[in-house]
C-alpha cells in the first residue's frame, strides 16, 4: 500500500487530472439520473378487471371471478391472490414475489386468460394502475360545452394524445358523461302500431350499416360499389322504418322518444364549487422515469392548449407530482448542505487547518458523485430517503482517520525533506483500519442489503447509495486525500499538531480519565447498570412499521351505507366538499364517487373520496400541525350521521390498498365461508376495537345488505305462451335496464345507441310488471303472468383472498404506536370473541409487515455482529482486542434507544437502519481507538500509563468520527419539512448513538483495557 500511495504521490499532477475527471464524469451522470420522490414498496401486481353492469356481486363472484383465479392459480412466483366481486365488476389481483420480473408475470397472466371461457362472451382486461403511477391529473375545461361533448374529447382525442407520450401507459377517465343515443318506447304506442319491442330493435341494427357490393370496371376505369346505410344524426335515427301496415310506414320516432343523453354514470367528480367535472389520470409506465414522462407530459399539454383542442377547451392541473418531487428534493438538499456545513465546520475546529479540513470535506462530494455515477451506470434509480438517510459523517469518517494521522505525522516531523514519504508511510499506516473499518460498515449493513418484501423495496436503494458512496469515500481517502495534502506547503515542523481548543480538550480528558480509572472499580459497574437500564427502555418504545412519507396533502375517504344512490351520494360529497374547502389551510379540493368507466377502481356509490392540497405549512392559521388538522376536519365531517371516515395521503393510500387489498391503512381481515356469519363476527370484533385507545376510522366494510329487484321467470307459465327464458330476459334487459343495439359513428369516435321503455313505464314494479311481451302466436302477455318480480336482499361486495371469503375491518393508528395498540387490541379479542369454527383473523397492512421484518431482524442482527467479531478478530489478531471494540456497540444501540425514547418516536424499519448505520460508526471508532493503544503500547512503559497516553492520542480521531456522524443526520433529526419523515427515526437513532459512543470508547474501553484487555505485549511491558 505504502509504495502504491508514493507512487500516485510522484505522479500527483496526474492524479490530480484524473480526480478532476473523475468528479466531471459524475456531474455528467447526475444529470441523468433518475429521481423518484418516494420509492414504490408494492409487489409486482397484475390485477385483471371484468364488468357486466347486468350481474350481482354474487354472480360476478361465481361466473367470472372463481373461473379466473381458478386459471391464474399455479403461476410461477405467485404469492397472493386478491379478488373482489361487487355488482357489476369483478376485480381479480395477483401479487408476485418481488423478484420476480413484472413483464414476464403479466405475459403468463395473458396466455393463461386464453384459456378460461367466460359466459355471455366476457372479456376480461388488464388493469394499467399501479399504486405509484399516478403522477398527474387534470380537468378537462370547457365553458358552454356540455359533460357529454368535454367526455367525449377526453376519451377520443386527449387520452389518444398523452398515451403518445413515452413513459406514460394509459389515461383514466373519471368524471363527466359519456354520450349515448336514446331511442325511449312507449309502450302504449306499440300497442298502437302493433310492433313489438324485438322489431324495433331489429330494424335500428339493420338501418345502421353500409354494405360492399365488390366493383365495376367503367371503361379503363375500377369503381367500387359501396351502399351508405350508417346513422349520422337524430332525424335518420327518428325516421329508421320500424314496420308497414297497409302501405303505411311505422317509423322509430312514431314509437320513441329519439334523442341524445348519456349512459348511467358509475361515478362522479366535483371539485371546489364545481359539482360536476372531467377528470383524467395520467398512469406512469411501471419502471420509467417520472420526471422525464412528466416533463414530456406538460409539454403535450401545452400544445394541447395552444390550439389542438376545440376553441374554448382547455387543460387545468390538478396534481403534478414534479411539485412533491420539487418539494421533498429542496428539503433534503437543505438538510444535506445543512449537515455538510456541520460537518465542515467540525473539522475546522477540531484540526485547527483550513486547507486539511476542505480536503477531508471534499470526501463528500465525491463520494456522492462516485455514488450517484455508478447508480446511473447500473439503470438504478435514486429516490429520498437514499440520498436524505446517507450520514455525510460517516462519509467522511475515512479521510478524517487517514488525514488526520498525515496531519499529525507531517507536524511530527522535524524536517520537510522527505515529505511525501512521510505522506505516503502516514496513508498507508491509516489504510488497514480505514479498509477494516468501511468493510465492517458494509457488514453492519446486512440487515439492510438483505431486505426482502416491501422494506427491501423502500431500503435498496439506499443501502446501494450507501455502499457505492462508502466506496468511493475509501478510494478518496486512499488515493486522492494523500493527493491533496500533499500540495499544501505549510508544515510547522517540530510543534504541536492541535489548535488551542483541542490542546484544551486533551487536558481536561487527560485529567478526567486518570480518575475514572482510578475509579474502575465505581464506574464500570455504574456503566454497565445504566447501560442495561436504556437497553430495557426499548421495551417501552412500541412500534411501527414506516413513518408516514409526508405528501403536503390529504386522502379523505368516506364511506356510507351500501345502499346509497349516485345522486344522494354525490350531494353529500358536494357538501362535505365546500366544508374541506372552508379550513385556511386547503388550496383545493377534488371529489370523486363510486368509480371510472374503466372499472379501476373496485368501489361503488356508497365510497366518496377526497384529494385535499394543503397549503405550505407556513401559511396555515387554524392548525399547527397534520394531526391537528385531521382532528379538526374529522369534528366538522362527523356531522354527517352513518358515515365512517378514514384519513390518509395521496400516494400512501394507493400503496396500502396495493399491499393489503383493503381500501383503508390498516385492516382486520375475518376469514370463513358465509358472509351472513362474517358479518356478525365482524360486528363483535368492531365493538371490540371501538375500546382501544388510539384506534380511529374504525368500520367493517360491508359485505351483505344490497337491495335487488329480481325478476323470476315462472318456467311453467312462460311455456304455455311459448317463451323462452332467453325471450323473457332479453325483453326484461332491453325495456328496464336498455340494449345498445348499435352505435353511431363520429368520424373516429362512436356511440352507443340505446333502447329502453320511457322511464314513466319502468320506474316501479307495477309498471314493470305490465311489461308486454310478444308471444310465438303473435299476442302479448304482461310480464307479471310469466315472472314474479319482488325485493331481495344480496351481497354488497365480495372479498376473497386465495380462494377463501373474508370481510375486512379497517381502522387507523393515531396518538400512538401501531405495535402496542394491536397488542392490546388482540388480548381483547381473544377475551371476549369466539369464532366460530374454521375462522380466523389475520392483521393486514403495516402490522403485519412490521411483525414479519421484526422476526427477520431478530435472526440477521446476531449473524452480523458475528461476523463483524470475526473481522476484528481477523483485523487485531488478538481476541481481547476484538471484545474491547465489540463493548461498545451496546453503548451506542443504547443511546439510539434513549433517542427515540426522548423525542417520542416508536421504532420502525427506519430506525432498524440507524441502528446498523450505529454498529458501523462505533465499531470504526473502537478500531481506530484500540489501533492507537497497540501502537503507543510498542513505545511507551507501563500498561496504565500506555492506555492513558494513547487514548489522549486518539482523542481527535474517536471525537471526528463520532461526531461527525452524529453531526451529519442532525438536521434530519430535527427537521420537519416534506421528505424527511421516513429518515427521521434513522437520524434520531445516529444522533443519540453517537452521544454515547464516545463516552463508551474514551472512558469505557480505557478502563476495560487496564482490567487486562489488552495485548501479551503491554502485560509483558507492565511486568
Amino acid at each position: 500500500m505504502k509504495r502504491m500511495i508514493r507512487t500516485i504521490l510522484q505522479y500527483r499532477v496526474i492524479a490530480f487530472i484524473a480526480m478532476v475527471a473523475w468528479v466531471a464524469a459524475g456531474v455528467w451522470a447526475v444529470m441523468g439520473l433518475d429521481i423518484e420522490a418516494y420509492p414504490d414498496p408494492s409487489p409486482p401486481l397484475v390485477e385483471v378487471i371484468t364488468q357486466n353492469p347486468s350481474w350481482s356481486a354474487e354472480e360476478m363472484e361465481q361466473q367470472v371471478t372463481v373461473l379466473i383465479e381458478t386459471a391464474l392459480n399455479g403461476i410461477p412466483h405467485l404469492e397472493y391472490v386478491r379478488s373482489t366481486s361487487l355488482f357489476g365488476l369483478s376485480d381479480v389481483k395477483m401479487y408476485f414475489d418481488f423478484d420476480s420480473d413484472y413483464y414476464s408475470d403479466r405475459q403468463e397472466v395473458l396466455n393463461r386468460l386464453q384459456t378460461v371461457m367466460l359466459p355471455q362472451g366476457l372479456q376480461p382486461q388488464l388493469s394499467p394502475w399501479s399504486a405509484v403511477g399516478e403522477i398527474y391529473r387534470y380537468q378537462l375545461k370547457g365553458p358552454g360545452y356540455s359533460l357529454n361533448d368535454l367526455k367525449a374529447t377526453q376519451d377520443w382525442f386527449v387520452v389518444r394524445e398523452l398515451k403518445q407520450v413515452p413513459g406514460i401507459i394509459d389515461v383514466s377517465t373519471f368524471g363527466g358523461t359519456t354520450r349515448q343515443y336514446q331511442a325511449e318506447i312507449d309502450p302504449k304506442k306499440l300497442l298502437q302500431y302493433n310492433v313489438t319491442l324485438p322489431q324495433v330493435m331489429a330494424a335500428i341494427t339493420g338501418s345502421n350499416q353500409n354494405v360492399g357490393g365488390n366493383y365495376l370496371e367503367i371503361g379503363d376505369q375500377s369503381v367500387n360499389v359501396r351502399g351508405v346505410g350508417l346513422l349520422h344524426d337524430i332525424g335518420e335515427m327518428g325516421a329508421v322504418l320500424i314496420a308497414e301496415h297497409n302501405g303505411i310506414p311505422v317509423y322509430l320516432r312514431d314509437v320513441a322518444d329519439v334523442k341524445e343523453g348519456n349512459q348511467p354514470p358509475l361515478g362522479r367528480v366535483g371539485k371546489d364549487d364545481q359539482n360536476g367535472i372531467v377528470k383524467g389520470t395520467v398512469l406512469l409506465q411501471r419502471g420509467e422515469q417520472s420526471l422525464t414522462a412528466l416533463k414530456a407530459v406538460r409539454e403535450k399539454i401545452r400544445a394541447l392548449n395552444s390550439g389542438l383542442l376545440p376553441k374554448g377547451m382547455s387543460v387545468e392541473t390538478i396534481y403534478d407530482r414534479t411539485s412533491l418531487i420539487s418539494t421533498t428534493t429542496d428539503t433534503v438538499w437543505h438538510i444535506v448542505l445543512t449537515g455538510l456545513a456541520l460537518v465542515t465546520l467540525l473539522l475546522l475546529v477540531f484540526l485547527g487547518d483550513v486547507p486539511l479540513a476542505m480536503v477531508t470535506a471534499l470526501t463528500i462530494p465525491f463520494a456522492v458523485l462516485f455514488a450517484f455515477g455508478l447508480m446511473s451506470a447500473t439503470g438504478h434509480s435514486a429516490n429520498l430517503i437514499s440520498i436524505g438517510a446517507i450520514d455525510f459523517g460517516i462519509i467522511v469518517d475515512s479521510a478524517i482517520v487517514v488525514l488526520e494521522n498525515i496531519y499529525r505525522r507531517l507536524h511530527e516531523a522535524t524536517s520537510d525533506e522527505h515529505r511525501l514519504d512521510l505522506i505516503a508511510e502516514a496513508s498507508s499506516e491509516a489504510a488497514r483500519p480505514v479498509l477494516f473499518s468501511t468493510l465492517i460498515i458494509l457488514v453492519a449493513f446486512i440487515p439492510l442489503f438483505t431486505m426482502k418484501g416491501v422494506p427491501g423495496r423502500i431500503f435498496s436503494p439506499m443501502s446501494l447509495t450507501y455502499s457505492y458512496a462508502l466506496t468511493g469515500a475509501l478510494l478518496f481517502a486512499l488515493l486522492f486525500a494523500p493527493v491533496l495534502a500533499s500540495f499544501r506547503r505549510s508544515v510547522r515542523s517540530g510543534h504541536t499538531a492541535d489548535p488551542r481548543f483541542m490542546r484544551w480538550l486533551k487536558h481536561h480528558y487527560e485529567r478526567i480519565l486518570i480518575r475514572a480509572v482510578r475509579s474502575r472499580k465505581i464506574i464500570l459497574p455504574a456503566s454497565i447498570v445504566l447501560l442495561i437500564a436504556a437497553l430495557s427502555s426499548f421495551l417501552s418504545l412500541g412500534g411501527v412499521f414506516m413513518p408516514p412519507l409526508e405528501e403536503g396533502n390529504l386522502w379523505i375517504r368516506a364511506t356510507l351505507p351500501q345502499d346509497v344512490s349516485l345522486d344522494y351520494s354525490a350531494s353529500i360529497a358536494d357538501q362535505m366538499r365546500r366544508i374541506l374547502g372552508s379550513f385556511p389551510e386547503v388550496a383545493q379540493v377534488v371529489s370523486q364517487v363510486g368509480r371510472p368507466d374503466d372499472g379501476t377502481d373496485t368501489t361503488t356509490f356508497n365510497n366518496i373520496e377526497f384529494e385535499v392540497d394543503l397549503k405550505p405549512q407556513s401559511q396555515w392559521k387554524t392548525a399547527h400541525t397534520k394531526d391537528e388538522l385531521i382532528d379538526r376536519m374529522n369534528g366538522e365531517l362527523v356531522k354527517f350521521p352513518g358515515i365512517s371516515f378514514n384519513f390518509s395521503q395521496n400516494i400512501q393510500d394507493n400503496v396500502e390498498e396495493a399491499m393489503s387489498g383493503v381500501k383503508g391503512e390498516n385492516s382486520l381481515k375475518l376469514f370463513g365461508d358465509d358472509i351472513q356469519t362474517l358479518a356478525e363476527t365482524a360486528g363483535k370484533i368492531v365493538e371490540t376495537m371501538n375500546k382501544v385507545p388510539g384506534i380511529t376510522d374504525l368500520a367493517v366494510l360491508t359485505e351483505t345488505g344490497q337491495p335487488n329487484l329480481i325478476i323470476s321467470i315462472d318456467r311453467g307459465a312462460a311455456g304455455r305462451y311459448g317463451l323462452m327464458a332467453s325471450d323473457i330476459n332479453t325483453a326484461v334487459q332491453a325495456a328496464i335496464g336498455g340494449a345498445a343495439v348499435t352505435q353511431i359513428l363520429e368520424g373516429d369516435r362512436r356511440f352507443d345507441f340505446v333502447v329502453r321503455y320511457q322511464p314513466q313505464y319502468r320506474q316501479n314494479v307495477d309498471e314493470m310488471r305490465n311489461i308486454l311481451l310478444p308471444t310465438a302466436d303473435g299476442g302479448r302477455v304482461p310480464l307479471g303472468q310469466v315472472a314474479s318480480i319482488g325485493f331481495r336482499e344480496g351481497a354488497f361486495m365480495i372479498y376473497r383472498e386465495n380462494g377463501r371469503r373474508y370481510i375486512p375491518v379497517k381502522f387507523s393508528v393515531r396518538g400512538r404506536d401501531l405495535a402496542g395498540t394491536i397488542a392490546e387490541t388482540q388480548q381483547k379479542l381473544d377475551q371476549t370473541v369466539h369464532l366460530p369454527a374454521g375462522y380466523h383473523f389475520e392483521w393486514a397492512g403495516e402490522y403485519d409487515s412490521l411483525r414479519k421484518e421484526q422476526r427477520r431482524l431478530a435472526v440477521i442482527i446476531p449473524i452480523t455482529i458475528a461476523v463483524i467479531f470475526g473481522l476484528l478478530y481477523v483485523s487485531f489478531n488478538s481476541i481481547r482486542d476484538a471484545l474491547a471494540v465489540m463493548s461498545v456497540l451496546p453503548f451506542g444501540i443504547a443511546g439510539g434507544v434513549l433517542s427515540l425514547l426522548i423525542s417520542g418516536t416508536p421504532f420502525s424499519i427506519s430506525a432498524a437502519v440507524g441502528f446498523a448505520s450505529i454498529i458501523g460508526v462505533a465499531t470504526l471508532g473502537g478500531i481506530v481507538f484500540v489501533a492507537g493503544i497497540r501502537r503507543a503500547e510498542a513505545h511507551e512503559r507501563g500498561m496504565q500509563h500506555s492506555i492513558i497516553r494513547a487514548s489522549v492520542g486518539e482523542l481527535r480521531a474517536v471525537l471526528m468520527t463520532c461526531l461527525a456522524a452524529g453531526l451529519g443526520l442532525l438536521p434530519a433529526a430535527l427537521s420537519h419539512g416534506i421528505g424527511v419523515q421516513a429518515q427521521q427515526p434513522l437520524a434520531r437513532v445516529v444522533v443519540g448513538g453517537m452521544v454515547t459512543t464516545p463516552f463508551a470508547i474514551l472512558i469505557v474501553v480505557p478502563i476495560i483495557a487496564t482490567l487486562g484487555l489488552v495485548t501479551k505485549r503491554a502485560m509483558e511491558a507492565e511486568a
